[in-house]
């Protein structure tokens, strides 16, 4: 072998070497970058809950709440159920309609009380709910449930009929669309102006607000169609994003009742002018369009609120101090693209999850830059899809549970997984990897 045969031959090698050092050394960037970023990773669980007993179906789920011992509570519409899904009844719930009052028609079905509550693996434990009772009114239509540190299970509701609750009728108006503002402001009334506190068991306890109260914004006493609660453990305030009617946020002591402080869009004084149909185009509107639709406390001590026509969330003090806002999916208009958000469990709850009930979507949001990482879900009928994805809450090993309104009609559970790379926006259907999944 010649000389210049045989520094070729070591340049060669050289060169190859290099290669696969850079190849090596690229292969554990990718991977080192690709962790850099990383989500919640979910599966549906197809198998939960398990089948409802005596014929029971559920109408528009509405609300869901996980308590301390990790029992997922639900509450629904009894009134959204078709005809057909009432054959098994001979009269029909408050709201809903028979073919033939006062005769069952056949084996099934029948509605299912309001209030469930499930354990983690899918039992139904309990049922209660749906009637007037001693010193109350029920909800002419259910909107959010929570269950507080003390475990008192608390209710809203949007139901806008409007005769006092002695006179109202057997079946009352509702609309289609319940994102659908009230079709009058300032001297309208509603029959759900309230929310109501109840033990486990489904004893009444106390409420907040009278129903068959006007609309305003700056009522201290009342509230207009209040769409979800929740309790802060540390002050003992209720935080209600009221609502479908109202514009605003406000608080009051949750044991007393007692009025604290309420505010709108930005911290201001809420307006109840009519701001008309949301267009993306124009600059982000100064008040909450109707409804503000969550409110929600992180362990920091921030203060979340859908304002979900609007398309963000926006981010305030306990005190009503304005700090930021996000705009999800900016082009959606109709219902809107934040529907309700959940916290992930580590103490320092650094996701949030957001409900799209308009896209069929779950945002997996980083709560520190408020960037969206990633989401899941799409719309349609099969487990791990959406049909108006409305309600969202998470348990302490991390699982969500989802509830979807309209014709969706169900409680769904996605185990997780761990935190893995994110790989690519839109994750589609989690289906379980255990089985066979679509490409």
């Amino acid at each position: 072998m010649t000389k210049r045969h045989f520094y070729r031959g070591v340049g060669f090698l050289a060169v190859v070497g290099a290669l696969g050092i850079g190849s090596a050394w690229l292969s554990r960037k990718a991977v080192v970058e690709a962790a850099g970023t990383q989500a919640p990773r979910f599966e549906v669980d197809p198998m939960w809950p398990k089948p409802l007993p005596n014929h029971w179906v559920m109408g528009n789920v509405i609300g869901v709440s996980v308590d301390a011992q990790d029992h997922i509570w639900i509450i629904h519409r009894q009134g959204s159920l078709e005809a057909m899904e009432l054959y098994g009844v001979a009269n029909p719930p408050k709201g809903a309609t028979k073919r033939r009052n006062g005769v069952v028609e056949s084996e099934c079905c029948a509605p299912a009380p309001p209030v469930l509550e499930f354990d983690e693996a899918g039992n139904l434990l309990k049922s209660w709910g749906g009637s007037d009772g001693d010193g109350y009114v029920w909800p002419d239509s259910n909107h959010g449930i929570f269950v507080d540190f003390k475990g008192n299970v608390w209710i809203g509701g949007n139901g806008r009929g409007t005769r006092p609750p002695a006179a109202r009728p057997a079946a009352p108006a509702t609309t289609a669309d319940e994102s659908a503002p009230p079709p009058s402001r300032g001297p309208a009334t509603v029959h759900d102006s309230m929310v109501m506190k109840f033990t486990q068991d489904g004893k009444f306890l106390t409420q907040i607000g009278h129903s068959g109260a006007k609309l305003d914004s700056n009522d201290t006493e009342n509230l207009g169609l209040p769409a979800k609660m929740y309790v802060d453990p540390k002050t003992n305030e209720l935080y209600v994003a009221d609502g479908y009617g109202n514009k605003r946020v406000i608080v009051f002591d949750a044991d007393t009742g007692k009025y604290k402080r309420h505010w709108g869009a930005y911290g201001s004084k809420p307006d109840d002018a009519n701001l008309g149909p949301y267009n993306p185009d124009d600059p982000p509107a100064k008040q909450f369009r109707n409804p503000v639709h969550c409110a929600e406390l992180s362990n920091d001590g921030l203060v979340y609120i859908c304002d979900r026509p609007n398309d963000r969330i926006q981010v305030f003090k306990p005190d009503g101090t304005f700090l930021k806002e996000v705009i999800i999916e900016k082009n959606t208009r109709g219902d809107g693209s934040v529907w309700d958000i959940a916290f992930s469990k580590d103490p320092q709850q650094k996701y949030i999850f957001l409900a799209d009930g308009a896209n069929e979507k779950i945002h997996i949001i980083q709560r520190d830059t408020m960037e969206i990482l990633t989401n899941f879900g799409d719309g349609g009928r099969q487990p791990g899809e959406f049909y108006a994805v409305h309600s969202i809450a998470t348990d302490s090993k991390g699982n969500i549970f989802t509830t979807e309104t309209y014709r969706g009609q169900r409680v769904q559970k996605f185990v997780y997984k761990g935190l893995a790379a994110v790989t690519k926006k839109n994750q589609g259907v989690v289906w379980p990897k255990t089985a066979k999944s679509p490409e």
